[in-house]
């Protein structure tokens, strides 16, 4: 630092020019790595060079003050030292006002939180930059609560808008909150259920978080708002944003004994452990004191110690189960509960029989509603219908999918029925296991290729006996349970599954508008097709389905939710990996060049992260499969 003698006047307008060009030309981290560390130490006793910071950043021109202050605000450990460096920047030059209060909060979301919370901190710290304060919360609430915004945004910018708005409200005063409590009760109100119709969970927990907080800072009297959610660090990290700890307080240490005493007398004066009945007694109204007097507190309790519960036998006729399950009577719960829970094991023991009534049983547990506190009642329920299902695929299939676009359903059974065809699905389209013991990846959804001749067995089997006989084993593990090859069952009951899912998605009921506000279920119905499409692979009606889901995707491609956007380019996905590459180039070569333009647009302009990847893992398929094609002989 040169020091100029005699009290000269200077001008530092020439250092700012130099500092702003340094920056804008990529230079900045090197800079202001070194300046901005010095400049803290010299500010921090001496008002002077206070003056000369101000001046040196307010001297920088417009064109580069963008990099210089951006440089100041992520260089700077807390919000008091940026009010050092920067003074009030951004009330005096409109293009730093910009950055801070637009830029930054609004147009970018990729600060780390402890940016946020000294970029905030640092408006907050005085009376004339507060005002600035107050807009950017008002500002970044429209922006929560715009249901353009919600949509079009990816999760990681509302993510970061969140932040933003809580740690405004950290700093927020009794007063300033009763000035905008209306304001910020109307935002609350239409941001929550901007989120709450997301169909992303992030999303939607986002909102809750946020309006809790909203309405725990104007309601700091009354009841709140309150929603049930789990926690994750996400949440518990939000949470802890509303809640201002000044980084810079240090509370001195004190001795042991100094310690004790200040902790003893700061707690309030409670009565020894042994005083308690004595003073309870004596303060005791005489009507509560009868009363203990007539408890049954002095009856001696029946040794139950070796009574047994009394095991409710389940029935073993599946007419039995259906009778217990639509049966009325409140005497017959134990029976009931009995008979929910060895219902799969029974369905799978008598196929015959469940055959008779398969679509009656399927009605029955479509519509069964929990009637105890049965343990996992959702999940033995789901596992019965996909064992009505497997058993019986085709009219079943066919009564399922016909209830998903019928009258007088709820969305959550809508969406139970996509969740036991595709858990079918994977179960038909998988290998059955002979022996005891299943493999570990059972439960996965598998491709299981049609056998081959005998004459391929034949040569299998010579070759593993041959390479058994001259394989040296020292020691004998686990023997693995070997896959039996066996036909896709799946096959022939796929289209059952797929085509009457796929038609009347474009027909809006009075209570069921898939292309409208029921979109989660439009996104769970997508997912679902994408599903069956990569299970139908080697099928015979796979190239028909390929071809119906296509044209399904080409209609939905613009939507607006992200969830389904993600689920139409999962169905090209799949439908790249399970139709037959000369089927692909013979039947639907002009649609997929326009699928292939389509997909170079999502890459370049989605807002979704998940969506660009998608697109981009899409067209690698397809340029694997254009190699494909080009290495078979024609």
């Amino acid at each position: 630092v040169c020091f100029i003698p005699g009290g000269l006047d200077c001008s530092i307008s020439f250092v700012s020019h130099v500092l702003g060009k340094v920056c804008i030309h990529g230079r900045q981290k090197e800079i202001l790595g070194v300046l901005v560390p010095r400049l803290m130490d010299l500010t921090n006793s001496d008002c002077i060079w206070q003056r000369i910071c101000w001046r040196l950043v307010e001297c920088v021109p417009d064109r580069w003050m963008e990099a210089v202050v951006l440089g100041f605000v992520q260089g700077a450990p807390r919000a008091d030292v940026l009010s050092r460096l920067l003074g009030n920047l951004v009330v005096k030059n409109k293009k730093a006002q910009f950055v801070v209060t637009q830029k930054m909060l609004l147009l970018q979301y990729g600060h780390a939180t402890a940016v946020l919370q000294s970029l905030l901190g640092y408006l907050s710290l005085d009376s004339v930059r507060r005002t600035l304060l107050l807009r950017v919360l008002q500002e970044l609430l429209e922006t929560w609560s715009s249901n353009s915004a919600v949509k079009h945004s990816p999760p990681e910018q509302q993510l970061y808008i969140s932040k933003a708005i809580l740690i405004c409200l950290s700093h927020l005063k009794k007063p300033e909150i009763e000035s905008c409590r209306q304001e910020l009760l109307t935002s609350m109100m239409v941001g929550v259920k901007c989120h709450l119709d997301s169909s992303l969970p992030q999303l939607r927990r986002l909102g809750m978080v946020v309006a809790e907080s909203i309405s725990l800072k104007i309601n700091t009297e009354g009841p709140v708002l309150k929603f049930e959610y789990e926690e994750d660090n996400e949440t518990r990290e939000l949470k802890s944003l509303l809640v201002q700890t000044p980084p810079f307080c240090v509370v001195p240490s004190l001795p042991d004994d100094d310690r004790s005493e200040k902790a003893d007398a700061a707690l309030p004066l409670v009565p020894e452990s042994n005083e308690k009945p004595h003073t309870a007694a004596a303060v005791m109204p005489d009507e509560e004191l009868g009363a203990e007097l007539d408890s049954d507190d002095d009856l001696i309790p029946y040794d139950m110690s070796e009574d047994k519960e009394l095991k409710i036998k389940a029935p073993v006729y599946i007419r039995d189960c259906i009778e217990v399950l639509t049966g009325s009577g409140s005497e017959d719960l134990d029976k009931w509960e009995a008979t929910i829970k060895a219902l799969e094991s029974l369905v799978r023991k008598n196929p015959a029989a469940v055959r008779e009534v398969s679509v009656e049983l399927a009605k029955i547990l479509l519509h069964l509603e929990e009637k105890t506190c049965i343990e996992g009642f959702v999940e033995l329920r789901q596992r019965a219908q996909v064992a009505v299902l497997t058993t019986d695929p085709i009219p079943v299939a066919k009564y399922l999918t016909s209830q998903f676009y019928s009258l007088n359903y709820s969305l959550r059974q809508r969406m139970d029925i996509l969740d036991v065809l595709v858990l079918a699905a994977q179960e038909l389209s998988c290998p059955k296991f002979h022996g005891k013991t299943k493999p570990s990846g059972a439960q996965k959804p598998c491709i299981q290729l049609l056998p081959g001749s005998d004459s391929s067995k034949d040569w299998r089997r010579i070759v593993d006996e041959r390479i058994k006989s001259k394989t040296r084993r020292f020691v004998t593990g686990q023997s693995h349970v070997e896959l039996a090859s066996c036909p896709n069952e799946f096959n022939s009951v796929a289209g059952h599954f797929f085509f009457p899912l796929i038609q009347h998605f474009d027909r809006p009921l009075t209570t069921f508008d898939l292309l409208g506000e029921d979109h989660l279920v439009l996104g769970r119905l997508v997912h679902t097709l994408a599903i069956l499409m990569y299970l139908a692979v080697n099928t015979v009606a796979v190239t028909a389905m390929g071809k119906a889901l296509l044209e399904f995707v080409w209609a939905l491609r613009f939507h607006t939710d992200s969830y389904v956007r993600q689920g139409l380019l999962s169905c090209i996905s799949s439908l790249l990996l399970s139709v037959p590459a000369e089927r692909i180039l013979a039947d639907m070569t002009e649609e997929l060049l326009e699928t292939q333009s389509w997909l170079g647009d999502v890459v370049e302009k989605d807002s979704d992260g998940d969506c660009r990847r998608l697109a981009l893992q899409n067209l690698l398929l397809m340029e694997n499969l254009k190699k494909k094609l080009e290495v078979l002989p024609s």
